[in-house]
């Protein structure tokens, strides 16, 4: 029933994590570290210096890595290794055991994005709750097709605004108990991540009406994960919500 909800919402639809593990599997170029693992026995394994695998995932000393993290492996810019060159890039994230580690964007660039596509959606947005974001979106990644918000359990979640629940469950792995809610024919919000669902399949909700009581991710933190889907392809939340919260 879920996937065809998705499907009917456009292209895409959301990330699983389907592994027996609970984290999905390594996209090409990428390694899933592993309890244990450490940067330099990672690039030993793959026969590289650990100074150009730092380089790719955007690592500074102390090269602190976590279990469920998405390391890359193979050049950005897809020349093979003697090549070298390639702009860096920051470690994926999934849903995952271990610490979460906080994405840094400038203040200029969240500026000049910030609700800038909230007039065109022809929707009236609002954050959903209050609290640091702790990692962002990024687009043609699997892993980060939403925001992850810092929050303390059981704060409630509000409805990013009007729409009608068209999902309210724990049938999709890696997101926890999960609200999605349908704003018009082209755009959706979801929430993951919840410790309580207070609305149910079919209730119509106001922007800043309570649908569920956030929860924890699987590594212990207070997050809570939020995407909005335009056509069912994963968008930016950052360029649909207001500036200030």
């Amino acid at each position: 029933m879920l996937a065809a909800l998705l499907a009917g919402c456009g292209a895409g639809g959301l990330a699983p994590v389907d592994s027996r593990d609970g984290y999905g599997p390594a996209p090409p170029g990428y390694y899933r570290i592993r309890s244990g693992d450490t940067l330099s026995e990672i690039a030993e394994r793959k026969r590289m210096s650990m100074r150009k695998l730092a380089a790719w995932n955007d690592l500074a000393p102390p090269y602190s890595i976590f279990a469920g993290d998405l390391l890359r492996v193979e050049p950005p810019d897809g020349r093979s290794r003697r090549g070298g060159g390639g702009s860096r890039r920051a470690l994926a994230r999934t849903s995952t055991p271990g610490r979460a580690r906080t994405v840094k964007t400038s203040a200029r660039t969240t500026a000049a994005v910030a609700g800038a596509d909230a007039a065109s959606s022809g929707i009236t947005w609002d954050w959903p709750v209050q609290g640091p974001v702790k990692q962002g979106f990024r687009t043609g990644d699997r892993t980060r097709q939403g925001v992850r918000i810092a929050v303390n359990e059981g704060t409630p979640v509000a409805a990013a605004a009007d729409g009608t629940v068209v999902y309210s469950g724990s049938g999709l792995k890696g997101y926890g108990n999960l609200i999605i809610v349908k704003h018009n024919a082209r755009y959706l919000s979801a929430y993951g991540f919840n410790r309580e669902l207070h609305a149910r399949e079919g209730d119509r909700v106001k922007r800043g009406e309570r649908v569920a009581v956030a929860g924890r991710a699987v590594n212990g933190e207070g997050l809570l994960h939020f995407e909005i889907r335009r056509n069912g392809v994963a968008v930016d939340p950052l360029r649909f919500l207001p500036p200030s919260r």
